[in-house]
């Protein structure tokens, strides 16, 4: 009987890849090397003062996941897996029970419905918020805010939806949608305007619009905290920055460095303000990883390569759709994802993109390679950057989302604590705010009082 390690090797020819894999750990451990000698002569030129406490308790960061509807992943892929009930059930009880916030549930063209996947999640648990990813094309505005209250009620208001334009003109057709690209972004700005307007309204109205007209329509199913419900618009395009930046609640970014990640971020804010929104409306910042973990950075890589292998090996997605490898994409982010990757393979502090160009940028790509303390420090980077909204989920699924939940929430949480700790010692004259990272156990300490179990010295922001 063949294991799941029989299977790896297979991916290299029948070889065993013990040493490629030890080339790779040497290699990564230099990089690790290097970064230390760099980090230990000057600032990375995108770190950035951290929030204040005061900021902090009005951007709370909160954790993405995904519960996946059966057992089928990108390193096994079980094409045409129905949905079994009890595995999704079980694993958004432990994103729950292990305080992962939110669980996105995407939108396939030929796959299951994330209402009905979100209604069964909210049935099971009990603080976990669902993110329904929506197609307008695929449901009218009007009958999409009833659904969406509707959720909102049965889960005690825990519905969130991310809207998405549509990247793929060829994945669009399949559903009979033949807009151009900017018609789409035109026809989500128009979109979000009439599921915000039927959310607050309590009388009927009309629209004529571009895209959708209807007479004397009123909804009676509301959200039930206040008036909306969070609306998460996602992309790379100039539109993406405007429609987004102006009228959503979440702005959701693929995982590129930290500097491109503050340009664009900077692009949001930018549009944001064009519109006249208030500092306190301002989309929050979600931005999206898969990591690879271990205790240590040498089983880290060593695990990483292996994903690799396998992912490389494998001829579909969890879908059963084809890899389309050396395609350009339509989509801009993942365009942006491939041009990034040309630049190196390992970025930063842990960020990986064999597995970018591995997929073709399909989706969530960019890897997170380190031992869990490495890890924590680079998310807390980008909280750094101003992202507080964290998505991150594995290869290996429902045991990398226990795995995050025990190793790498609390240490980002902590360092979040610790932050909120300097930060209001700063306000009060005791201290000054820096440092980036959790104190954790077993942990090495630097300048900065900051502890990290690898023993690494990393540099916190001034």
């Amino acid at each position: 009987m063949k294991t799941s390690h029989d299977s790896l090797y297979l991916a290299h020819g029948g070889r065993q890849p013990h040493s490629i894999i030890s080339r790779e750990i040497r290699k990564h451990s230099e990089h690790r090397l290097h970064y230390q000698t760099a980090c230990s002569t000057s600032l990375p030129s995108h770190t950035t003062a951290p929030a204040t406490s005061a900021e902090f308790a009005k951007m709370p960061v909160e954790f993405i996941s995904l519960a996946f509807p059966n057992a089928s992943t990108e390193l096994n892929p079980i094409p045409g897996a129905p949905i079994d009930p009890d595995y999704l059930a079980r694993y958004a009880r432990n994103l729950d029970d292990y305080d992962i916030n939110y669980t996105l549930q995407p939108y396939d063209s030929g796959g299951f419905d994330p209402f009905i996947q979100a209604a069964h999640i909210a049935a099971h648990t009990k603080k976990l918020k669902v993110i329904v990813a929506l197609r307008p094309n695929t449901t009218y505005p009007t009958v999409a805010a009833k659904a969406l209250a509707t959720l909102d009620q049965l889960s005690r208001g825990r519905a969130v939806v991310h809207l998405i334009a549509g990247g793929s003109d060829q994945d669009q057709a399949r559903e009979g949608e033949f807009l151009v690209k900017d018609k789409r972004y035109s026809r989500l700005e128009e979109y979000i305007k009439i599921l915000k307007r039927a959310w607050a309204s309590t009388e009927a109205f009309d629209w004529e619009g571009e895209h959708y007209q209807f007479k004397n329509f009123a909804s009676r199913v509301k959200p039930v905290e206040g008036s909306s419900i969070p609306i998460s618009v996602g992309g790379s395009s100039d539109e993406a920055y405007r429609v987004g930046g102006s009228l959503g609640d979440i702005f959701g970014l693929w995982g590129e460095p930290p500097k491109e990640t503050k340009q664009q971020i900077d692009r949001i804010y930018g549009e944001a303000e064009k519109a006249g929104r208030s500092r306190n409306e301002w989309p929050r910042i979600w931005v999206t990883f898969r990591p690879i973990v271990a205790e240590t950075g040498d089983l880290a890589w060593a695990k990483a390569h292996k994903m690799l292998a396998a992912l490389k090996g494998s001829s579909a997605d969890p879908r059963g759709q084809p890899v389309q490898a050396g395609v350009t994409p339509q989509n801009e982010g993942f365009k942006r994802l491939l041009e990034i990757a040309e630049q190196g393979e390992v970025q930063d502090r842990a960020l990986w993109y064999p597995t970018v160009t591995a997929t073709n940028a399909r989706g969530a790509s960019t890897a997170l390679v380190e031992s869990w303390d490495v890890v924590s420090e680079s998310i807390l980077d980008y909280v750094d950057l101003g992202c507080d909204l964290i998505s991150i989920r594995g290869y290996d699924n429902l045991n990398d989302a226990i795995d995050y939940g025990r190793h790498i929430l609390p240490r980002v949480r902590a360092g979040i604590k610790e932050r909120e700790t300097k930060g209001a010692g700063a306000a009060n004259g005791n201290g000054t705010a820096n440092g980036n990272g959790a104190t954790v156990e077993n942990g090495a300490t630097n300048e900065n009082g900051h502890a990290n179990g690898n023993g690494i010295v990393v540099p916190t922001a001034a």
